[in-house]
């Protein structure tokens, strides 16, 4: 999906999506593959990225940074925050419910 095609969906179904990487990531390094949860997490980082580009987002933009920066602490494999990627996908599974019921 393009970066202006993204632009044109809400805010809770660009959460719910990215949360579908962070399952995606957590799924991957249940079975042990370590470059398929990279690369998921990696994913995740350019939705956000998207995300925050999006200038409808302008009064959203520290929960959004937030985000990225407990993401990206997984993704260099640092939990600095004591985050966990289960917590986050929690966090984002709303989002996904909120944008299914609209």
């Amino acid at each position: 999906m393009s970066e202006e095609n993204w632009h044109e969906k809400s805010l809770s179904w660009q959460l719910g999506n990215i949360g579908s990487e962070v399952s995606r990531a957590i799924n991957r390094d249940k079975i042990g593959d370590s470059n398929g949860r990279q690369n998921a997490l990696e994913r995740a980082l350019e939705l956000i990225d998207f995300t925050l580009s999006d200038k409808k987002h302008i009064n959203r933009l520290k929960e959004i940074v937030r985000l990225r920066e407990l993401l990206a602490g997984h993704y260099i494999n640092n939990n600095y925050y004591q985050v966990g990627l289960e917590d986050l996908n929690k966090y984002l599974l709303s989002f996904a419910l909120l944008a299914k019921n609209k």
